[in-house]
């Protein structure tokens, strides 16, 4: 018999600061390093907090869009990735405050399964209307282009 899940939870994380760029966060029994890269004197141990946000979209687009293909019958094989962020610094370098920080993502993705063209589009529309991430950012005020195309 399979266990069914609950369809609202409260995730319960927790977080350890080492130095004004290092900081741990723990959730389940898993650790993530977030830092700073040495150039804006961290010491490089993980992502930063913005590249974290950035990585997440791509966890949750693979995620979501194996999910999504599976219900549709579609082989979407592995997917691969490539990414590009338009960010505005000025807040986090405490210039201005900026109502919208990332202003545009472009993210590709590449299929390497035996999935046509038009299979993928089907993917991507339902990824879009499920990927929590990709709608937190459109949420913002980011502009969310994603592209599927067959590898």
């Amino acid at each position: 018999m399979a266990i069914r899940q609950k369809s609202t939870i409260k995730v319960r994380m927790n977080g350890q600061g080492h130095s004004h760029s290092h900081c741990d966060v723990m959730v389940r029994d898993l650790t993530s390093t977030i830092d700073e890269p040495v150039e804006r004197g961290g010491t490089n141990l993980g992502f930063s907090p913005t590249e974290t946000a950035y990585a997440a979209l791509i966890g949750c687009t693979n995620t979501i869009g194996h999910k999504c293909a599976d219900k549709l019958g579609v082989d979407i094989g592995n997917l691969s990735f490539e990414m590009v962020v338009d960010f505005d610094r000025r807040g986090v370098m405490l210039m201005e405050e900026i109502d919208i920080p990332f202003t545009a993502i472009r993210l590709s993705v590449t299929a390497h399964g035996s999935a046509e063209q038009a299979d993928l589009e089907r993917v991507a529309e339902e990824t879009a209307k499920y990927c929590a991430v990709s709608k937190m950012f459109v949420a913002a005020g980011t502009v969310v282009e994603v592209i599927w195309s067959k590898g």
